[in-house]
């Protein structure tokens, strides 16, 4: 009921607003690297539920909570997926994105404010899901590591298996 927790609550929907932001441009500018990291963030759900039901680690306060459809905690999906979508926008931005050795100020500058807002946004997002009591410090923190870790992981495969493929799927 506070101010605090309103503003988190409306962070926390961040997820549904990425999903409905991908499925967008997917549809506008069918460019398939972004086919790609919507697939990743799907892969990065299903992971999540299948370690959620592994490891069946119940919420805290269970009982304030009873419109969750998931009954387990451990890890916060919310702080996976948002872990996993500044991680991967980081190395699109720093490693997919060409640099010149002359790369102007101002393009260097973008890229570290963006990066600075992926991570606050991500650690506001985390937060806000302990604030809520919706889960622990630690479900968020795993949560944040297994996101991190799935982006690095579909980042590699998109760069080195995908990446050299999309000629040819944009030809079909």
């Amino acid at each position: 009921g506070d101010f605090s927790g309103q503003l988190l609550a409306y962070l926390s929907l961040g997820p549904i607003f990425i999903i409905v932001g991908f499925v967008t441009l997917i549809i506008f500018k069918r460019e398939l690297h972004t086919i790609s990291f919507l697939g990743g963030l799907a892969c990065n759900e299903g992971v999540n539920w299948l370690i959620k039901h592994v490891i069946r680690e119940p919420r805290p306060c269970e009982e304030a909570h009873s419109a969750v459809t998931t009954k387990y905690g451990m890890p916060s999906s919310h702080s996976q997926f948002m872990w996993f979508f500044s991680v991967y926008s980081f190395l699109f931005l720093y490693l997919r994105m060409h640099q010149t050795n002359n790369a102007r100020f101002l393009d260097l500058l973008w890229r570290h404010v963006l990066s600075i807002c992926l991570v606050t946004v991500a650690l506001l997002v985390s937060y806000s899901r302990v604030y809520l009591l919706y889960h622990t410090w630690s479900q968020v923190l795993y949560g944040g590591v297994a996101g991190s870790i799935m982006a690095i992981a579909w980042f590699a495969f998109t760069q080195e298996i995908l990446t050299p493929l999309f000629p040819r799927i944009a030809a079909w």
